[in-house]
């Protein structure tokens, strides 16, 4: 008979990383090395997402032990889901290492004192318990290939995944031949608003998501629409206002691409809270996200002001502590905004004194914040740019995005294949979670931005570097 039941072995990392990781086992029992609780209290001090995740380890655990007894530890805690969380009751035990085990000859390293201890673990659980089989849980590929080697099974934490692979991601955008009339024959269409509306009788297996952009055809008689509403018979498509050329344009900005074009209707469009956009470096984001909110501020009167924030990881060496306020201290991460606002204020009006003026103006509408001081704050009437998502985990695109107070937009930029925090994968994103979770909300929107267009040297590194 096969090993049914299994004993998952936490590596310090995937609790740090889900406090509720421990939960997610459904029917298999949990086991923590004694290294393991050792190195959660050693990282429970702190105001970073990693010290609230331990503190959060700690009272789980400290509930089900003030619950079941102290007395019960050596038969394993029943795993008990907390108050609160919605998931899938676990069956299983949470045993704790009752015991010392001999370091493994092959594993005398000092250097990695920690995994080897763990790995030290489970090869003693292995060779007192063969009724069941037994498996390394941790983020750290190199513990996994250590636990390979020595023939322990080991593998990544999968629950935080929000989908398998990212080539899965919703991209936000379909392309259709002409075909399309062909296979959606029933057809009504008439105009509302100055608006052209089509409203287009579902045929089985399709698939349609509220504020999709779709282009149907090639060439002059391309059709570029957004799907405005999703019924179970049919859906309602709406022409797209066209940034392309002519007199439509957004701070000065015109759409360079057609996917340009479809964000720039997404960030003006106030029946749309939230919009992620995605893209490589130079596709424009920034650019068309801050000119977007600038005519909004400023112009249309939407939005009080327009707040910036993002993840402050570097790609080099720390530079130290920054001295002066907090919007001082984020100054060096915003050089990304500063460009753009260079970029959107280039007007010979007024010359070095108009441009001066614009610039004063600007300084006061928009407002850079760091996400360190978010917990708490609640934006009435703010038009929020969130960049660099990509750096951000899900439990802290939460806290962000719940943020929002009435009249509050809120935009995410970011590209995942630029991710810099240790732990996170293009598909256990804050802003992978975002994208795929956000896809079927009425008042949400994402483009995936395809074409750099920076410049032509900016193009060619991208391709060949």
């Amino acid at each position: 008979m096969g090993k049914s039941k299994r004993l998952y072995v936490l590596d310090t990392n995937v609790l740090m990383h889900d406090p509720t990781s421990m939960f997610r086992f459904e029917e298999h029992d949990v086991f923590l090395p004694m290294i393991v609780l050792e190195e959660l209290d050693a990282a429970k001090k702190g105001l970073t997402e990693v010290s609230r995740n331990v503190r959060q380890v700690s009272r789980f655990i400290g509930d089900m032990m003030s619950t079941q007894g102290v007395a019960s530890l050596e038969a394993g805690l029943e795993l008990v889901m907390p108050h609160g969380l919605e998931l899938p009751a676990p069956h299983g035990r949470l045993y704790f290492q009752t015991r010392t085990t001999e370091t493994h000859p092959n594993l005398l390293n000092k250097v990695s004192f920690a995994d080897n201890e763990i790995l030290s673990t489970v090869l003693a659980l292995q060779e007192s318990d063969d009724s069941r089989e037994i498996v390394l849980v941790s983020k750290d590929i190199n513990l996994r290939i250590k636990a390979a080697i020595l023939n322990v099974l080991a593998e990544d934490y999968f629950n935080d995944r929000a989908l398998d692979d990212v080539d899965l991601l919703y991209k936000g955008m379909t392309v259709e031949d002409e075909t399309f009339w062909e296979r959606y024959p029933e057809v009504d269409s008439w105009n509302e608003n100055g608006a052209t509306y089509y409203r287009v009788k579902r045929i089985e297996d399709d698939d349609w998501f509220p504020n999709q952009c779709v282009v149907i055809g090639e060439g002059d008689g391309t059709i570029e629409a957004m799907v405005v509403e999703v019924k179970a018979e049919f859906v309602v498509l709406k022409l797209v206002m066209d940034y392309h050329s002519g007199k439509n344009n957004v701070w000065g900005i015109q759409a360079r691409n057609r996917e340009q074009n479809f964000a720039l209707n997404l960030l003006m469009d106030p029946e749309i809270d939230f919009v992620t956009l995605m893209g490589i470096a130079g596709t424009g984001k920034t650019l068309l996200t801050l000119a977007a909110g600038l005519a909004q501020t400023l112009d249309e009167k939407v939005y009080n002001e327009v707040i910036v924030t993002r993840a402050t990881v570097s790609i080099g060496d720390e530079i130290g502590f920054l001295p002066g306020t907090e919007e001082e201290k984020m100054t060096p991460w915003m050089g990304a905004l500063t460009d753009n606002i260079e970029v959107l204020t280039q007007s010979d009006e007024g010359g070095d004194w108009g441009r001066a003026a614009t610039n004063d103006l600007l300084a006061n509408r928009i407002k850079v914040r760091s996400m360190s001081f978010m917990r708490g704050r609640t934006f009435l009437n703010r038009y929020v740019i969130i960049d660099e998502a990509q750096n951000i985990t899900p439990k802290q695109m939460k806290a962000l995005l719940t943020r929002a107070g009435p009249g509050t937009k809120m935009i995410c930029l970011g590209n995942v294949g630029q991710i810099d925090t240790p732990y996170l994968t293009e598909t256990t994103s804050g802003l992978t979670f975002a994208v795929d979770r956000f896809k079927k909300w009425s008042h949400s929107a994402h483009i995936t931005l395809q074409r750099g267009e920076r410049s032509r040297l900016a193009d060619f590194a991208s391709e060949a570097l």
